[in-house]
């Protein structure tokens, strides 16, 4: 009669999950560390190994393995059974496949198997090595589900499979994730391991450098270390890609993907994001790969950096990828987090067991077939005698009794010498008895020798997996290096060359430099940009999109932002206001700009001011410029920024003033100061004049001196027309002033092979070539440089070098 028995129902459930969880932990979704299997893999590989799916012999029905594996191993569905198989066969998931499949296995483009109806597999040749000397004793067995047969508890694992196939599994509440290697590189850290058994982390990478995917790729060095020491980790991973020319366009072909990525999903996800215009520069994308290798080609449109749009690819897709590194596995039963170290340190204990317990199988082997050829030989000493005792015995028992008596021999070698041949007693055969029993005693010489030497037993293991490098090793596919792992917005954004225009107002823009063509002289211009009534064009340059722009303002302070972060807009746009994302206070205007490449840079910043002020400063005291700015120069009350610059030591400073004066001076005159400082007189004015150029030149230079007056004249003027006077001084005459011509409105220096880029204040614009200006003496006007309109004048002018 059955007894119910009442238990309380949490308690229950808790105790049957916690057997579950064990089941599927131990049982299913973890490797061993010893042979890197799980349970359904080492069936599979031991089923076909019963079923003699050796290399070389002919493939079988992948049908037949799965119903083999499932009468006898693993109780489970089949479908599991044969995927599980399936990934045993797929070069792109397994370093070093277990399984030789033939028929369709998928693809890396996701394609699933055929049914296993249609396929058919047998053992690699490698996993063969996983099962060597299975049947000399080397490992447990144990009885199956229905007890009909029996199966290992682990595989001999000739070769390091956990380390070198690597491993991924989910079990209830933990998951492992373990990388592949290349094999002759593990070996050979396994050995040195063996040589040096204190040897530390960096000794064993100085063979094994890092993981060696299936799929090849690039993997970044950063973190694998402290992945190694720790047993868990994340490593980055990106496609390998070159760069192709056809045809006048530049291709991005991708010839290696990061291991686990689909390629017919990558496809898919680039053509997304191009179809959403997240993905500008990209004009065509197809599959070229064949049988000869793997080759993705993204076509790119005129113009396009490779090196931008290759950074956008890998932070939007699955060219860049991250790798989890969680080294579980079970250890004597138990789920354990195992570093590099101890991963390898327990599969060479393991070794050492196999070929222990291989050694004491082939010695008492050996020693069990000396003793019955000991017996044997006594019985060929004695022939006669041996003869006559067993014709005159009444059966096999009494004769094989009288042996032992009559020789002293055990029961073994009484019934060998009864089972012996008739050919045996030739004198050939007793060479070939005496022969092999010499041989005997050799080899159980030599397996003593090796259970009773513990360095030996070490020599062994070794030799034994060098003899695997030598058979196996293949060059690794993965490049080991190091790259940013994330990416700066810039990484993204080609450093193309931009025209950066603000007006008084404080409209900025930045446009693309070669929306400006290049005009003759004398000519009307282009429309600039669309103003307000007295609204004017007041800073213009030229910068690249990687830049930091500092904005300096009338209250003596500084700002930055990143010449890309500008509003972009058309030349003839008007912009956005300065103060849509500047923290300008009420009444703060910008009144200089200024183009950097880093504020890290050598050099100086050089300020000039309305009343002639100038002033020097170190561009690294500006490093920890932040959001809300710093400040850069402490102004007098009524003075004004009119220009900065940048300068190195031994530089020369210009300063023109309006009413057509110019001093110039060595920069080594004026003293360096601290961010907060006032500065020195550069030049001296006269009243209602002021200050409205400021150029920087290197010592030695010996170009041109440009000025611009508000009618739209202008003239080339050699540098050295200009004398190297004292700072502080009148300075000389650099323009003929007349109603006709205006005020000076610029002094620029140029070289010659420049451009020139000429706005009015009333948003007019034209580039010309800097040496269609003639050259002339110092007070003098000039030629006509722009047709203005009446009531309209020249609000500011720039160079444009060559390589812009």
């Amino acid at each position: 009669m059955s007894q119910v028995l009442p238990v309380e129902i949490t308690e229950e459930v808790k105790q049957s999950f916690i057997n579950y969880a064990m089941s599927v932990i131990v049982n299913r979704a973890l490797p061993d560390v010893r042979d890197g299997l799980k349970p359904v893999q080492r069936r599979i590989l031991y089923a076909m190994y019963q079923e003699g799916l050796l290399p070389g012999r002919k493939h079988s029905k992948s049908a037949g393995v799965v119903g083999e594996v499932i009468k006898k191993y693993h109780p489970h569905g089949d479908q599991a059974v044969y995927d599980a198989m399936v990934r045993l066969a797929q070069e792109w998931n397994l370093r070093y496949p277990l399984v030789d499949g033939q028929g369709n296995f998928g693809s890396i483009d996701g394609d699933p198997a055929a049914a296993y109806r249609y396929t058919e597999a047998r053992l690699s040749p490698i996993a063969l090595e996983l099962l060597r000397d299975i049947d000399k004793d080397t490992v447990d067995f144990v009885e199956n589900f229905d007890g009909t047969a029996e199966e290992p508890t682990v595989l001999p694992a000739g070769f390091p499979n956990l380390l070198a196939t690597g491993s991924t599994g989910i079990a209830v509440g933990m998951a492992t994730s373990i990388p592949p290697h290349n094999l002759g590189e593990l070996i050979g850290a396994l050995a040195a391991m063996i040589d040096d058994p204190e040897i530390t982390l960096d000794g064993v990478m100085q063979h094994l450098p890092g993981p060696d995917f299936p799929t090849g790729g690039r993997l970044n060095r950063v973190g694998l270390k402290q992945a190694y020491e720790t047993g868990k980790g994340s490593l980055r991973l990106r496609a390998r890609v070159r760069t192709e020319e056809r045809g006048g366009r530049k291709m991005l072909v991708v010839t290696e993907i990061p291991y686990q990525v689909n390629k017919a999903s990558l496809i898919s996800q680039i053509a997304s994001l191009v179809r959403a215009k997240k993905l500008e520069d990209i004009s065509g994308l197809r599959d070229e790969s064949d049988r000869q290798g793997m080759r993705i080609v993204v076509e790119l449109k005129r113009g396009a950096n490779p090196d931008v749009v290759l950074n956008q690819l890998f932070k939007q897709t699955n060219l860049q990828t991250s790798f989890t590194i969680n080294m579980l596995a079970i250890v004597n039963g138990e789920p354990r987090v195992l570093p590099l170290l101890a991963m390898m340190r327990a599969y060479l204990d393991h070794r050492r067991e196999v070929v222990v317990r291989r050694t004491r199988f082939e010695l008492k082997k050996a020693e069990d077939r000396a003793h019955v050829v000991e017996g044997l030989l006594i019985a060929l000493d004695h022939l006669d005698e041996v003869i006559a005792l067993i014709r005159a015995s009444r059966d096999g028992a009494e004769a094989k009794a009288g042996l032992m008596e009559r020789f002293a021999l055990s029961e073994v070698q009484a019934q060998a010498i009864l089972d012996m041949r008739l050919q045996r007693l030739t004198g050939l055969e007793r060479e070939k008895l005496q022969a092999e029993y010499r041989e005997l005693q050799e080899t159980i010489a030599y397996l003593k020798a090796i259970l009773s030497d513990e360095t030996r037993l070490w020599g062994v293991v070794k030799d034994e997996l060098l003899a695997i490098k030598e058979k196996y090793a293949d060059e690794r596919r993965t490049l080991i290096t190091e790259f940013a792992e994330g990416f700066n917005p810039e990484d993204l954004i080609e450093d193309e060359p931009m025209v950066i225009t603000m007006t008084a107002a404080g409209f900025l823009k930045r446009t693309p430099l070669e929306d400006y063509r290049a005009q003759g002289r004398g000519g009307m211009g282009a429309k600039a940009g669309r103003t307000k009534d007295e609204d004017e064009a007041t800073r213009v340059f030229v910068a690249q999109m990687h830049d930091d722009l500092l904005f300096f303002s009338s209250r003596g302070k500084v700002y930055r932002e990143k010449v890309f972060e500008l509003p972009e807009a058309q030349r003839t746009a008007r912009g956005t206001h300065v103060k849509s994302f500047l923290p300008l206070e009420e009444g703060e205007e910008v009144k200089a700009l200024l183009s950097l490449r880093s504020l890290t840079d050598p050099g100086y910043f050089v300020f000039a001011t309305r009343k002639g002020v100038v002033k020097k400063t170190a561009i690294r005291d500006y490093q920890n410029l932040n959001a809300s700015g710093l400040i850069a120069i402490n102004l007098v009350e009524g003075d004004d920024l009119v220009d900065v610059q940048i300068a190195g030591s031994g530089a020369q400073v210009v300063m023109a003033t309006r009413g057509g004066k110019a001093i110039r001076f060595a920069l080594d005159e004026v003293r360096a100061t601290g961010r907060a400082s006032q500065g020195v007189r550069g030049i001296r004015l006269k009243p209602g004049d002021e200050v409205v150029s400021l150029i920087v030149v290197p010592e030695g230079w010996e170009g041109d001196l440009l000025a611009i007056s508000s009618h739209g004249y202008g003239k080339r003027t050699p540098i050295e027309e200009y004398p190297l006077q004292g700072r502080g001084g009148q300075g000389v005459i650099t323009f003929k002033l007349t109603d006709k011509v205006g005020h000076l409105t610029a002094l620029l220096a140029v070289d010659g092979d420049e451009d020139l880029l000429v706005l009015s204040r009333g948003g007019l614009a034209i580039r010309t070539r800097v040496r269609t200006i003639s050259q002339y003496s110092r007070p003098t006007s000039g030629v006509k440089v722009m047709n203005l309109a009446a009531g309209d004048e020249i609000a500011s002018a720039f160079v444009i070098k060559p390589q812009d």
